[in-house]
């Protein structure tokens, strides 16, 4: 690992500074969606400048339909929250789906909470589903796209049997469609105290792939199915 010790320390340089002049706009509410936009293409120059090599693929099809989405993602990182707003810029104003416990972070905290994210427990599993159509629902209608990662936790590898219909369910509420986001970002590892704070490891790329956008007509479980499947298949391409 030792490879990555100046991208990593490079990075985690840029990346405070980077973050908490958007935190201290945030906390005085002077950071718009567009704002936090500029801010993620900031944190993916920083990782290209210390040699992380980006593929990004199918972002041309935001442009053809039009919006609001439910974006549904595995998750790999914690690469894939700071950048996918500048990834999905296409499509924005757009927010999260989060954990509550990420609000409490210094820097990371205050920038979320400028997203107007939809905040979950992760202890009770009726009430974040109440939430999440509820609130989910008031952004879609606002015009803001929603990103959700169906996944428990943050994994390398993808089981479809954890990926829940979280998003399918919000889309089919809201009457908008989903759009699956298959993401390869293990160049940010996790870290062993702090799990935002890993290595980065330029010599893996982070890849992106965006499907088309998928309607829920009057079976549900089948345009779930269509989402998992476009995930799957370019992981497994990928892999090989």
């Amino acid at each position: 690992m030792w490879n990555a010790v100046l991208p990593t320390v490079g990075f985690f340089v840029q990346a405070p500074i980077i973050m908490g002049l958007a935190a201290l706009k945030a906390r005085t509410g002077r950071l718009p969606n567009a704002e936090l936009v500029k801010g993620s293409g900031s944190l993916c120059r920083a990782l290209e400048r210390v040699g992380v090599r980006f593929e990004v693929s199918g972002d041309e099809r935001l442009d053809q339909h039009q919006g609001p989405f439910v974006f549904v993602a595995n998750h790999m990182s914690s690469l894939e929250t700071q950048v996918l707003p500048s990834i999905l810029r296409a499509a924005a104003p757009c927010t999260f789906v989060v954990k509550a416990g990420l609000l409490s972070y210094p820097l990371l905290g205050p920038v979320l909470k400028a997203f107007d994210p939809i905040v979950v427990s992760r202890t009770d599993p009726r009430a974040d589903l109440a939430m999440v159509l509820r609130e989910g629902t008031d952004r879609l209608r606002r015009g803001m796209s929603v990103i959700i990662f169906p996944q428990a936790h943050r994994t390398l590898e993808f089981d479809p049997k954890t990926f829940n219909t979280l998003g399918m369910r919000l889309a089919r509420a809201a009457g908008v469609p989903m759009v699956p986001v298959a993401l390869d970002t293990a160049t940010w590892t996790s870290g062993r105290l702090v799990k935002e704070i890993g290595w980065i490891v330029p010599s893996r790329p982070a890849r992106f792939a965006i499907g088309a956008p998928v309607p829920i007509a009057a079976d549900g479980p089948a345009a779930h199915r269509q989402v998992v499947s476009f995930i799957a298949n370019q992981l497994a391409n990928w892999s090989r």
